[in-house]
């Protein structure tokens, strides 16, 4: 009954004074909508990233050839920078890149372990025409087991296979986007030709195959471009990619391990096999790495640049604080003869204290309240706008209302405090 009189008393004197308690919440509001806001979308970044290279593949083990000798390359500097696998910049000779040979080797002595192996060589851009019908393209040189590591969903036709790379056939796989814009939905596109216009001319393919285009090669999912023009990738046989370069052999391949595999050991199997290739080699070396410790670190930086930022968001919940704390010195002075009233009447300093406790801590929580409806309308606006889906933890929400509550009782003690220590006989003659 006690506390229920205090809560009362707390709402008239916020109702009385509205203005005034307003702007003495705008700290707490301002605070904890920001911290809310800032971990939502945080946490959206996080999961669509985490989505995104699961999606990927998580038992993917990625082989690249590195220089010895840059700032990543000796053993220290790549336990300390594990992502790190791109060489100072220097190009390697074919001579000293992963060879098909060196593949089928390597998946013959570990058939057990390998799913599939994927093969990519990038081709540029181009625009496949049909008079005022065209289409925006990315050229991919790819091997049979790309569709498999890469998680490429077939709709129709099939996917570059062995013999096509042995014969470089020129046979293409393209989205359903670019039929959609050439062919419409009348047309069967497969064994139709298709041209591809280049910087260095033109190319005729045969489309064997259609996959299902998705968002994963844009920005977090969210394409800037309009439907039509928006850039979609065209697989055409690796060897057919390669013919017109002087470089063979390749810089990178990814592994695919079987489900029953472990990663991490298989790892470190891959680094010793491809090790030995590059024991005499003086500058360049194999730097393998999983999808898994990507993810794991892609995670721990986003978790960390999140926290230093809600660390420094938190900080206007301080200055919310003190504006509680303020307010209510404010309080006890205009309200000094009231409280001497009380005390004459009989009320013991407990009951003072808690008086001004309870009307502090309903101000925090109203004021966190109103954060955090505020946090959760700008964290799904924000995640919106960054094309990832909102996603709201409730352990954070009820620990920062709870902290918003705790606020009140920290700030509004002091002066709670003062005004249970008032003399009433002082108090009563105040003016």
């Amino acid at each position: 009954m006690f506390f229920k009189e205090n809560m009362v008393l707390a709402l008239e004197s916020l109702r009385s004074n509205k203005m005034r308690a307003f702007l003495t919440m705008l700290g707490i509001i301002i605070g904890i909508a920001s911290v809310i806001a800032i971990i939502s979308v945080g946490d959206s970044l996080s999961s669509s990233i985490t989505t995104e290279m699961q999606s990927i593949g998580t038992n993917n083990i990625r082989i690249m050839v590195r220089e010895k000798d840059n700032k990543f390359g000796n053993p220290r500097n790549r336990m300390n920078n594990p992502g790190s696998m791109l060489s100072s910049g220097a190009s390697a000779e074919d001579k000293d890149l992963i060879t098909i040979e060196m593949l089928e080797a390597f998946q013959e002595r570990f058939k057990d372990q390998v799913a599939a192996i994927s093969l990519n060589e990038s081709r540029g851009t181009g625009q496949v025409k049909d008079e005022r019908l065209y289409a925006n393209v990315t050229v991919s040189g790819v091997n049979p087991g790309y569709i498999s590591v890469n998680n490429v969903e077939l709709i129709n036709g099939r996917f570059i296979n062995d013999r096509d790379t042995a014969g470089r056939k020129s046979v293409a796989v393209v989205s359903d986007k670019l039929v959609k814009n050439i062919f419409g939905s009348s047309i069967n596109p497969i064994g139709q030709e298709i041209k591809l216009y280049e910087t260095s001319g033109i190319k005729t393919y045969i489309v064997v195959g259609v996959y299902k285009y998705t968002d994963s090669d844009s920005f977090f999912g969210a394409s800037s471009t309009s439907e039509k023009d928006a850039q979609t990738s065209i697989y055409i046989p690796i060897t057919l990619a390669k013919q017109d370069t002087t470089i063979k052999n390749y810089s990178s391949a990814i592994i695919m391990s079987k489900t029953n595999v472990d990663t991490d050991k298989f790892t470190k199997d891959i680094e010793e096999y491809f090790s030995k290739y590059y024991e005499t080699n003086p500058k360049w070396e194999v730097s393998v790495i999983n999808m898994a410790s990507q993810i794991e670190t892609a995670s721990s930086m986003l978790s960390s640049v999140s926290l230093a930022i809600t660390i420094i968001a938190a900080i206007s919940l301080l200055v919310g604080g003190i504006g509680v704390m303020n307010i209510m010195l404010v309080s006890v002075t205009e309200r000094t003869r009231e409280i001497g009233t009380r005390k004459a009447l009989g009320a013991k300093n407990f009951h003072i204290r808690m008086q001004f406790i309870t009307e502090a801590m309903i101000i925090a929580l109203v004021g966190g309240l109103i954060g955090l409806v505020l946090g959760l309308l700008l964290g799904t606006l924000g995640s919106n706008l960054l094309g990832a889906a909102p996603s709201f933890s409730l352990p954070t929400i009820v620990l920062t209302v709870a902290f918003s509550m705790a606020i009140g009782v920290f700030f509004g003690y002091y002066p709670a405090s003062k005004a249970a220590q008032l003399d009433p006989i002082d108090a009563l003659r105040y003016e």
